[in-house]
């Protein structure tokens, strides 16, 4: 893995953090406990600041990056961010699913317990209300997440990634 300063910050991680040989973290990033940074995974904290709650997985190919100048980059616990996903200058709340490929672009905001259907653009600014599901280009709403759905995927994704992390430890 390649944990680099930029500009006099260094990432810094709760504890029990996971990060593939491959992930590459930069400058001004914040992890939380429990998280993890999979397969060439870029979390790029140089033009602005990333921060990242507890257990929020960052699965293969994902990147988050943020606007210099402009947003910040805010994710919150029990995160999924789907392989292959970007993640731009936004805010993610707490029990998000970001399917893989999804783009969510900056100044969007996604709020608790509401699912980005895989290869979903969220256009710059979107509001995602809390417990919606958006899909398409760009991405609109079609759909709400039931108690069924927020539990066995929201949360049973988020909790997997951390027995999945553990398979890599030593």
């Amino acid at each position: 893995m390649l944990i680099k300063a930029v500009n006099g910050k260094t990432p810094e991680f709760g504890d029990d953090c996971f990060m593939a040989e491959n992930a590459t973290i930069l400058g001004d990033v914040v992890a939380g406990d429990s998280c993890s940074f999979w397969f060439n995974t870029v979390v790029r904290g140089d033009v602005n600041s990333i921060r990242i709650g507890d257990r929020v997985n960052v699965q293969d190919g994902s990147v988050i990056h943020c606007t210099y100048g402009r947003t910040a980059t805010k994710v919150g616990s029990d995160v999924s961010i789907g392989h292959n996903a970007i993640i731009h200058g936004c805010t993610i709340h707490n029990k998000v699913l970001v399917g893989m490929g999804a783009i969510v672009m900056d100044g969007c905001v996604l709020e608790s317990l509401s699912i980005i259907a895989a290869g979903a653009v969220v256009t710059q600014k979107t509001r995602v209300a809390s417990r919606s599901i958006y899909a398409g280009t760009p991405a609109k709403k079609i759909g709400d997440v039931n108690q069924g759905l927020a539990k066995n995927e929201i949360e049973r994704i988020a909790q997997n990634y951390i027995e999945y992390s553990g398979w890599f430890k030593d």
